[in-house]
């Protein structure tokens, strides 16, 4: 993920400067643990402030609306306590070249700043610092005593004292040539690393937009360059430091990332905004905020995906190892009518019996095949065939215990691999639907007691949207598929209408597709294979070449009494082959 640097640092507050202050704070909203968003309103408009501490992606920028939950964050509190109502008056780095912004707050436009808001970008060491106009700490988002840091300590009541200052030099417009070449060339190395160790301020971003103005490819040695292309890069540094002074920036998503440096001509005349494909030029705030939600998202789905997919692991594998033990037990069950058996033949041949037998030989009821019999020497042949009986019912008694027992197992077994399935068909985060979707497996996994989470969360609103998957068929019908129980059930019982379709992989793990039809509608036979396709990708068999998919009217899908979320049973279905394949085919044309 890319780091916000102090170029981005400087394009996002130039554009905040010109448009959106003056502002007054209107409302502080902590939306998770590493960022928080100020509600700011001008005389024209008004917008959230994000302000993020994140280890991978600590920012500044204007964003879309928090979401509306109840926020449980102890420093939000106390900033909503100081800051409500106060306005923002001026926003600009506490140093030059330093990732430090100062957020100046005063009563009104104009006043002395009665506080200050210190945002350090600074990577895994990002914090979030308020300190009174003395500069006086009040509440910070990492507190750090002296046990984790000898360098720095930020704790309440401690005076502000900014973080150690980077050792290389800072650029300057006025640096020779001869003195910048010197610099970068004194260690001999990769020219872009050694422009990287060698002056402040520089990020990668920087240097990629640096080698690409002069055209040099960015794996040259840093001792290969010619004079012409040294004369190419100097000239790249010092349009690169004249944007930074007049702050002309214009961001440009790339095919991993961003820039801030977009549009500008270099040494040559070209822009490199033109160079490669055909991207818009942004608006700074905008594009940084597009950047770190998608980033910042896929990240979170990624985590929580291992986090639950390893816990299923863990709990299915648990369940499949006692399912193996009672079907061992039951199989030992099944002796129990040989055991019988062979206390009959004793109980029918007593007078063949004999003190200190370890074994007997006697013929069977039916075809009177010798049947070996063990004994007890120490027992007499009443009291073998009496043993012989007592395990006998023994083990009809576990048979009956057993039976139950593994029944529920395997239906929890066949919950939690259902489960498991919904998860492993999200194969990456692409949309806000994907996070909600995992979120709600999430949800139910905890409210069937599977998970526990590490802070409370706010009840479920009783009036929930669900955005299960939605495409079409070849003659234009909907097909709606769950992408998990919630959605499932959703489908199956509260969408689904007599004129429906519902289709189902036959005996494993997958969605509930639903095939819309108006009233009146025959699907006919391309459409049913299509939706019998989706059925199939959407299980547990999608590796598969062809799967059976079964598909019946929705009066004829029921929800067992008490059974888990997506559990149902089906009457009067109807068996269609499925294609896998088929649905990756069509998703490559589209």
């Amino acid at each position: 993920m890319q780091a916000v640097d102090y170029t981005t640092l400087m394009a996002i507050c130039a554009e905040l400067q010109d448009d959106w202050l003056p502002a007054r704070i209107e409302q502080v909203y902590q939306h998770d643990r590493h960022g928080l968003s100020l509600a700011l309103r001008t005389l024209e408009k008004r917008g959230w402030l994000t302000l993020a501490w994140h280890p991978q992606g600590a920012r500044l920028c204007l964003d879309v609306p928090p979401p509306q939950e109840p926020d449980t964050f102890t420093l939000s509190d106390q900033l909503r306590h100081q800051l409500k109502g106060l306005a923002l008056t001026s926003l600009a780095p506490l140093q030059p070249w330093e990732r430090v912004i100062d957020l100046a707050i005063a009563k009104r436009p104009g006043d002395e700043p009665l506080y200050h808001l210190f945002l350090e970008v600074m990577g895994k060491y990002s914090n979030l610092i308020l300190t009174d106009a003395q500069r006086q700490i009040i509440t910070v988002a990492h507190q750090v005593s002296a046990q984790q840091s000898r360098v720095r300590t930020v704790q309440t009541g401690q005076p502000y004292q900014p973080p150690p200052p980077l050792l290389a030099t800072p650029p300057l417009l006025t640096e020779s040539l001869d003195d910048w070449r010197e610099r970068v060339q004194l260690i001999p190395g990769l020219l872009s690393k050694q422009l990287l160790k060698s002056y402040r301020g520089v990020s990668p971003m920087v240097v990629k937009s640096l080698l690409a103005w002069a055209g040099i490819d960015d794996q040259i040695n840093n001792q290969a360059l010619t004079p012409n292309q040294w004369e190419n890069l100097f000239s790249a540094w010092q349009i690169w430091l004249q944007r930074l002074e007049k702050a002309d920036f214009v961001g440009k998503r790339l095919p991993r990332g961003y820039t801030v440096l977009a549009a500008s001509s270099d040494v040559h005349g070209v822009k490199p905004a033109q160079e490669k494909g055909d991207r818009p030029l942004l608006a700074i705030n905008e594009m940084v905020s597009e950047y770190y939600r998608r980033e910042l998202g896929r990240e979170n789905f990624q985590q929580l995906q291992h986090q639950i997919q390893q816990k299923l692991a863990t709990l299915i594998g648990k369940l499949q190892q006692k399912a193996q033990t009672f079907q061992q037990r039951l199989a030992a069950a099944a002796n129990a009518q040989q055991y019988q058996r062979q206390a009959d033949l004793l109980m029918a041949y007593l007078h063949q019996g004999q003190p200190g037998l370890s074994a007997i030989t006697l013929p069977d009821f039916d075809d009177q095949a010798p049947v070996t019999i063990p004994l007890q020497p120490d027992k007499t042949l009443i009291q073998n065939a009496q043993r012989l009986y007592k395990q006998q019912q023994k083990l009809n008694r576990a048979e009956a215990a057993i039976l139950p027992l593994l029944a529920e197992v395997n239906q929890e077994l066949a919950y939690l691999t259902q489960v498991e399935t919904s998860v492993q068909a999200l194969t990456e985060f692409d949309a806000p639907a994907d996070w909600q979707t995992l979120t709600e497996i999430r949800d139910e996994l905890v409210e069937q007691g599977y998970l526990t989470l590490s802070h409370g969360r706010p009840r479920r609103k009783e009036a929930e949207t669900f955005e299960p998957h939605q495409g079409l068929t070849p003659s234009g019908f909907p097909l709606w598929i769950g992408r998990n129980n919630r959605q499932n059930d959703y489908l199956s019982f509260r969408v689904a209408t007599e004129y429906d379709l519902w289709f189902h992989a036959q005996e494993i793990a997958g969605s509930h597709v639903l095939l819309r039809l108006p009233p009146g509608a025959i699907a006919d036979e391309q459409d049913l294979q299509s939706a019998a396709d989706w059925a199939a990708y959407y299980s547990r068999g999608r590796g598969e070449e062809q799967v059976p998919v079964v598909y019946t009217q929705p009066k004829y899908v029921f929800k067992p009494k008490g059974s888990k979320p997506g559990m149902v049973i089906y009457q009067q279905e109807t068996v269609i082959w499925g294609k896998p394949g088929a649905v990756n085919s069509k998703e490559e044309k589209s």
